[in-house]
């Protein structure tokens, strides 16, 4: 048997959690098109009877102020020195950029193999990926490039096999059963977030975070969830809530119908909204959030 951590790590938007998803069959990692999608390392588990590939899906690496962009950015490098295979994603369809390649190159100095997974080859020109992928293996230290499109599941054995040739015989160090880390009470936060992220604009979702205060299931097998939308201004309160509560009840109901199906059982879902002045840059806070800034 095979077994073995491997970091997936680029730049925001590039599709990582997306890949992850795919290549796990299962929804370990909300999905959105805006930056700080992803705040934490999220495991992503894949078990067969041959191999445990654990998927560690870290934030995007983007620029920006404030303490909880430090401290994702700081995850980042951490899991990918701390790993045996380093999957790094590139956003083919956005065609390849000097930065994006001068940041693989970084990674490529780490020490652990690198994969590239040029990925939404399915949405970019066709006559693009020659080009990229010669620029992509241009750079020392790239062990293997894989085109994929996640959406369409194309290449990912592909990717997996690549991964598997770096990875040695080892005993699992997760259930079989288990294809993440984090608990269902995590993930009904994360889904809410998600929906806030496709469901709004601008700088709203980025000052959100979600606190679930209660997650029950009666003997009946409906599950009762309360959680607080926090935001850091007013006006954002007002934003998200609504001309008359509609935007939050709209964005509830998405909300409520993708924790059904991710629990298999009705959900009955009461949300609020607080707001928290400039949470993302108190450390307290970032702590009461899930956010423990010391853990770095």
């Amino acid at each position: 048997m095979k077994c073995g951590t491997v970091a997936v790590v680029g730049k925001a938007n590039a599709g990582k959690s997306t890949l992850v998803n795919a290549l796990v069959g299962e929804k370990v990692s909300i999905v959105s098109p805006k930056p700080q999608t992803t705040r934490d390392r999220i495991y992503g588990v894949l078990t067969t009877d041959e191999y445990q590939i654990v998927f560690e899906d870290t934030p995007g690496v983007y620029k920006a102020a404030g303490l909880l962009n430090s401290r994702m950015q700081k995850t980042v490098e951490r899991t990918a020195r701390d790993t045996d295979v380093i999957l790094f994603v590139l956003d083919g369809h956005e065609g390849l950029k000097d930065d994006d390649l001068t940041l693989l190159g970084k990674y490529t100095k780490i020490g652990a193999p690198v994969i590239v997974a040029l990925t939404k080859t399915d949405i970019m020109p066709k006559d693009a990926l020659p080009e990229e992928l010669v620029a992509v293996a241009a750079v020392e230290g790239v062990n293997e490039i894989v085109p994929v499109s996640a959406r369409k599941r194309r290449n990912t054995l592909e990717l997996l096999s690549a991964i598997l040739k770096y990875l040695e015989e080892s005993d699992y160090v997760f259930n079989p059963d288990a294809v993440s880390d984090k608990s269902e009470k995590f993930m009904i936060a994360e889904i809410m977030r998600e929906k806030i992220l496709v469901g709004y604009d601008k700088e709203i979702p980025h000052g959100v975070a979600v606190t679930v205060n209660k997650f029950e299931q009666r003997p009946n097998g409906i599950y009762d969830v309360d959680l607080d939308i926090v935001c850091e201004k007013s006006n954002h309160k007002a934003i998200l809530i609504g001309k008359g509560g509609k935007a939050l009840k709209e964005t509830s109901t998405i909300a409520r119908e993708a924790m059904e199906r991710f629990l298999g059982a009705k959900v009955f879902l009461k949300t609020y909204v607080k707001v928290k002045e400039n949470w993302r840059d108190n450390e307290a806070l970032l702590k009461d959030y899930g956010y423990e800034t010391n853990k770095d």
